[in-house]
């Protein structure tokens, strides 16, 4: 058809164990159509491309924008998404037709194909309408092979939802006996994936409807099982919100960029939901599951770091959050030190503020008047406020090393 189809396939891969009986299908389809093929997920995300070669059928210009992003990128954004789902593809049992809209980038009629299971939609099957159009009987027959798309992706889907319940067990798991137990069950569940190392991504806080409104394993390069577990935000309570989980495998412990690439795809997602802010945290990576918890545990704190830090993401390490690794560790009550509690009122924020940035540049006075855009007397001003305020000598070096760790672990 035209040149980009090789390499875009290899671009469209799919981390699934169905990948190659996607493509058939999409293939049969294409072949059924005369036109090249897409499937996406009922999020649009790029499932399978089919190629089909026809003399002079197609040229480039098929590649609009929306063709373009969706096979390059391999998903959509939230605006095409709406904009097509605008057309009744979510309710539709047969093939729809969506015209031309070139300022909305699309150039070229789409026909949609929902793939259903149990009248539940899973994803859509799109080909670019031309004239005269495909047969309402080539349809026909294409709705069926949609219908056996639809069984893989109920199947993947009950499959990775066993694997939900599963992670959480093991996240969650109160006493050492039962995370053994879970473990064990998540390992025979993942067979010879349980084998090598994983890292685990916490990204929160998720916006999520409910505890299992969390994306498919399949939507996430390399990603080995999902969950959403219960997330406080900042001086709530376990119950303020979720968080998501992700247990990744990995090819070497000393390659991190797939779990900071599935990191960020993750909060590209969150973010287009809205709301408060989201981080992401990785965890150092371990060899087979048996650590999870702990490893729960880094991811946590260092989402909690970003959040409370933003310099330090949007996608942290557990390596490189600093002193936040052990603020994390405090319970909530270690930041109320009785003799910073003072400092942490509403109305001497630009107090604490001001002592933060001080011990942040060591206790060089240039520099942190510099970075408060105030003049140095105004600084030894401010100091000597903060000290009769704490009770603190800041030329003491214990006082300092309180009160530096009292005012990072408030944000937390």
């Amino acid at each position: 058809m035209y040149e980009p189809v090789g390499s875009v396939r290899q671009n469209a891969r799919v981390t699934s164990e169905h990948r190659d009986d996607y493509q058939e299908l999409v293939d049969e389809i294409s072949e059924l159509l005369g036109a090249p093929a897409t499937l996406e997920n009922r999020d649009f995300e790029l499932i399978a491309f089919g190629a089909y070669d026809s003399e002079g059928d197609l040229d480039p210009s098929v590649l609009d924008p929306v063709r373009t992003r969706s096979i390059l990128t391999r998903r959509s954004t939230a605006a095409v998404r709406a904009w097509f789902e605008g057309f009744g593809i979510t309710r539709a049992t047969g093939p729809v037709r969506i015209p031309r809209t070139p300022e909305a980038g699309v150039h070229r009629g789409r026909v949609c194909l929902p793939v259903r299971h149990r009248g539940v939609v899973l994803g859509y099957v799109w080909l670019l309408d031309y004239d005269p159009g495909p047969s309402e009987q080539q349809l026909d027959a294409a709705m069926r092979v949609t219908a056996r798309i639809g069984a893989l992706l109920a199947d993947e889907a009950q499959h990775g939802a066993d694997l939900t319940r599963e992670l959480r067990a093991v996240l969650t798991a109160e006493r050492d006996w039962q995370r053994e137990m879970a473990v064990a069950e998540l390992r025979t569940a993942l067979g010879h994936r349980a084998d090598g190392p994983h890292t685990v991504v916490c990204v929160a806080p998720w916006p999520s409807a409910g505890p299992e409104d969390a994306p498919s394993v399949r939507t996430v390069p390399g990603a080995t099982a999902l969950c959403t577990l219960p997330w406080a935000r900042a001086g709530g309570s376990p119950g303020d919100g979720q968080s998501l989980a992700l247990l990744l495998r990995l090819r070497s412990s000393d390659v991190l960029a797939p779990a900071t690439t599935a990191a960020s795809r993750l909060l590209e997602r969150a973010g287009s939901r809205g709301g408060p802010p989201v981080a992401a945290g990785i965890a150092a990576p371990r060899a087979g599951l048996a650590d999870l918890g702990t490893a729960w545990e880094e991811a946590s704190a260092s989402a909690r770091a970003v959040l409370a830090e933003p310099r330090l993401g949007p996608v942290a390490q557990w390596a490189s959050i600093g002193p936040f690794r052990l603020l994390t560790a405090l319970p909530p009550v270690a930041a109320r030190d009785p003799a910073v509690s003072p400092l942490l009122s509403p109305a001497q924020a630009e107090l604490a503020r001001t002592a933060e940035v001080y011990l942040d540049r060591a206790g060089q006075a240039g520099r942190a008047a510099a970075e408060l855009g105030i003049h140095r007397q105004t600084l030894y001003y401010r100091l000597s406020r903060i000290e009769k305020l704490t009770g603190l000598d800041l030329d003491d070096g214990e006082d300092r090393l309180l009160l530096h760790m009292a005012l990072k672990a408030a944000r937390l």
